[in-house]
């Protein structure tokens, strides 16, 4: 890939989409490719941020209402999507000092809201990486809908091997996408396209070593999202490993729970809201925000 490629806006470039690394790579690109829950999709659609995350803070139950029937549910919806964007910032917020002539970039994009706030916040440019061709395309759509395609990008690729050169981003982020990958080849790669003092983040479900082993609801999770949940401390260890020091830790599970018992009672379940519910309560799986600086 040219110099030329990597800064030529989303819509003069098409969409090129790798073979799958492996052959479980090539699982979740199906798996995403083929996702459309309502709960991603009916949320995105309160304001155009499509996320594919979970939410964080107190429920505003003046918000809500109440009464019953399609307008309370679509209050309740207004809700989930205030609480997963507010997740959103504070992981942005985490980011550090960031100008407008820096380059972000997303590992594990989604349909790309993180990135959207992140041009609105900073004015920078952010790359997006994802397996799925189906993500970075709607991602892709969104930012030439909002005319910064110049600045926001997604593209097809693995997050361990992107095409980004050596020290590049000013800061990057993992949002719930961490779960889909060895992490120490991750922050292998993140330490490489991070400039030095360039700031890491991730924000994510981990199971707690203190429980012992992963609980049964921490298997309901993994079987449900194909995925390989990863313990607070193996995140810890494959940092220092890759020349990434925690700056700060912040257990968001006391924060996240009311998103989800919110969700609970919405008619956009998916299934797994008793798993997050419980596994939390029991202390077997955390939701914790990591930031790293890259020395």
């Amino acid at each position: 890939m040219t110099s030329t490629e990597l800064t030529a806006p989303a819509s003069e470039l098409p969409l090129f989409v790798p073979n799958p690394a492996t052959p479980y790579q090539g699982d979740i690109a199906r798996y995403w490719d083929g996702e459309a829950r309502p709960v991603n999709l009916r949320l995105g659609d309160v304001d155009g941020l499509y996320h594919h995350h979970y939410g964080i803070g107190a429920v505003d139950h003046s918000a809500l209402g109440d009464g019953d029937g399609a307008e309370s549910e679509q209050k309740l919806i207004a809700e989930l999507h205030r609480l997963e964007s507010a997740q959103a910032e504070l992981l942005l917020r985490n980011l550090g000092d960031i100008g407008r002539g820096d380059t972000l970039m997303d590992a594990g994009c989604g349909r790309g809201g993180s990135m959207v706030m992140a041009h609105q916040r900073f004015g920078c440019t952010v790359e997006g990486v994802t397996l799925s061709a189906k993500q970075a395309d709607f991602a892709n759509q969104r930012a030439a809908e909002l005319g910064i395609q110049d600045h926001v990008r997604a593209r097809v690729c693995n997050m361990l091997d992107t095409p980004f050169e050596t020290g590049q981003a000013a800061a990057s982020w993992n949002n719930e996408s961490s779960m889909y990958v060895d992490l120490h080849d991750l922050f292998a790669e993140h330490s490489r396209v991070l400039a030095v003092g360039g700031r890491y983040v991730t924000i994510t479900g981990c199971w707690n070593p203190r429980y012992g082993q992963p609980s049964k609801w921490v298997s309901q999770i993994n079987a449900h999202f194909e995925c390989n949940i990863h313990s607070r401390r193996e995140y810890l260890r494959a940092m220092a490993d890759n020349r990434l020091v925690p700056q700060t830790v912040i257990d968001l599970t006391p924060e996240t729970l009311p998103y989800w018992e919110l969700r609970a009672t919405s008619s956009l379940v998916t299934g797994i809201e008793d798993a997050f519910i419980n596994s939390y309560r029991d202390g077997s799986f955390q939701y914790v925000l990591i930031a790293a600086d890259r020395v």
